[in-house]
């Protein structure tokens, strides 16, 4: 039965120590093997476009060229080459930037001899991959920012009247006009509207006027 044929990579990083460990784990694999290193973004160009290999591991952070620039390069020219990168930042931003690149692959260094091959793997057939400490940290940043840019819970603290009068504001209705719609007095209305400012936390009648009208597509 003939051997399956092995799968090349390239390696990148500035760091000799790192990259020998990460060679040492690639080729302990027996599906792939490591046709070059490059200690910089230029050298690392230069060998994927020389050696063309299946998957090239680069690091963020390097001399010349950072490992985004190398993949930004390799996606503007389409070069057959399918991208890892391997950062110490959990920086969202960077993620962002990373699949706006092209890249397969995102891992973090702390945990790169333990996902590396699971990362190769998963690239190789064509998938994506991002380290699993690295999904829940993007997971409960992303929950954090739609929790804070989404007062829901405290519009939920609101009875079916405060969140009615709540409307009437964003509509500009004076106080005398909200109390002749839901057929109640003036001082009662303004008891809703200090309540509301309690419960939302908010201070003043401009202020309500700007939350209300802000985040009325929410209450509708």
């Amino acid at each position: 039965m003939p051997s399956r044929r092995k799968r090349n990579i390239t390696l990148a990083d500035d760091h000799p120590v790192f990259r020998n460990g990460l060679r040492q784990i690639v080729e302990a694999e027996s599906d792939f093997t490591v046709i070059g290193e490059a200690c910089d973004g230029e050298k690392a160009l230069e060998q994927i476009k020389a050696l063309s290999p299946e998957v090239a591991i680069l690091d963020i952070s390097m001399p010349k060229l950072d490992g985004l620039a190398v993949a930004d390069i390799v996606h503007e020219e389409d070069l057959p080459v399918k991208i890892v990168l391997v950062t110490m930042y959990r920086e969202e931003k960077l993620f962002k930037r990373a699949l706006e690149a092209g890249v397969k692959g995102y891992v973090l260094k702390d945990s790169a001899a333990i996902d590396i091959i699971s990362c190769l793997n998963a690239v190789a057939a064509g998938k994506n991959y991002t380290s699993p400490e690295l999904t829940t940290y993007l997971i409960k940043r992303v929950r954090e920012v739609d929790t804070a840019l989404t007062p829901q819970s405290s519009l939920d603290s609101l009875s079916d009247t405060e969140r009615r009068v709540l409307s009437l504001i964003a509509d500009c209705k004076t106080n005398k006009q909200m109390a002749q719609e839901l057929f109640v007095s003036v001082r009662t209305i303004e008891t809703h509207r200090n309540n509301i400012c309690k419960k939302l936390d908010v201070h003043g009648s401009h202020a309500l006027m700007k939350f209300a009208l802000d985040h009325k597509h929410l209450d509708s």
